[in-house]
């Protein structure tokens, strides 16, 4: 499709797996902060109020609610010396976009990781409101979730509306503010980054249904249960950054800064194009030059008749 024209010829599974990595290291430090920069402000017990519904929703399959509490308990612990030493692998995320960005459609660039953890400040800065807005919100949504009946389908309304909303502005900032180049058009990034969010959104949700199926992730790790469960999230970041490169390519499908459908990837070797002697370009259309010598008694001959 045209949206996608930056994409064509990349190798989309590659760069999303190496966000996926970036992403790994940064995921719990960004968390932790957001969960420490949020209780300074709602303190450590409203911090508790606002997170523990949805906690308690998360399904115990995998141990996600377990998970959940325990990063919690970590982010109202931190001291401001720990919140410190957090920051440097909560930037690894910015500059896994940032790199990849670069390599899909961007123009070559010195220091992209720098300039990718420098930039997703911000976001990082932004993260304990928006954190703290959704978590507002759950609890009305757990209590339509649970009258059951048309409340139920009300209940997964108002949950995925508060995290396509809190998405949508952390996306908009990406696309925007964090990819390299020209940035594109207002218009077309909002559209994009809002179509996006909900398309998060609702992978989102997706996933903590998947976690509530009564699946037996370990059996593949030789009963491994907690392999099995760091595997089934890192399959499900791994997505999550295949929607947003697609989202990526649909705001630069239009920008002239899009590399043609055909250039190589950064560090690959093109193939070397044919190359002609002088005399075969000095050679008229329709006539063929001849390679074959003359003999040196024919010469000869000539030379004397002359």
């Amino acid at each position: 499709m045209g949206i996608f024209r930056p994409l064509k010829g990349r190798d989309l599974a590659l760069h999303a797996a190496a966000i996926t990595f970036y992403g790994g290291i940064a995921v719990v430090p960004v968390a932790l902060l957001a969960i420490w920069a949020a209780s300074l402000i709602a303190g450590a017990d409203g911090m508790r109020a606002l997170a523990m519904p949805a906690i308690e929703a998360l399904p115990d399959r995998i141990g996600a609610d377990r998970a959940a509490a325990g990063l919690l308990a970590a982010g109202l612990g931190l001291t401001p010396g720990l919140a410190l030493a957090a920051l440097l692998p909560a930037t690894f995320y910015g500059e896994g976009l940032r790199r990849a960005f670069v390599s899909v459609a961007g123009p070559r660039e010195s220091l992209a990781g720098w300039r990718g953890r420098v930039l997703l400040l911000p976001i990082v800065v932004a993260s304990p409101g928006l954190l703290a807005a959704t978590l507002a919100c759950v609890p009305f949504a757990a209590r339509l979730f649970d009258q059951g009946g048309w409340a139920r389908f009300g209940g997964i309304v108002v949950s995925f509306a508060a995290v396509w909303v809190a998405l949508t502005p952390v996306l908009i900032w990406v696309y925007r503010g964090l990819a390299p180049g020209r940035s594109p058009g207002w218009v077309r990034t909002v559209l994009v980054g809002s179509f996006t969010a909900a398309n998060l959104s609702g992978f989102l949700h997706g996933f903590i249904l998947f976690c509530a199926l009564p699946l037996d992730l370990g059996l593949p790790f030789g009963g491994l249960d907690m392999v099995g469960g760091v595997v089934a999230v890192g399959l499900w970041l791994y997505l999550f950054h295949v929607i947003v490169l697609a989202g990526f390519a649909a705001t630069r499908s239009g920008s002239r800064h899009a590399p043609p459908a055909n250039t190589p990837e950064p560090g690959s070797t093109p193939e070397p194009a044919a190359t002609t002697t002088p005399a075969d370009a000095a050679q008229p259309a329709g006539e063929q030059s001849s390679t074959t010598p003359v003999p040196r008694a024919e010469t000869a001959s000539r030379a004397a008749a002359a």
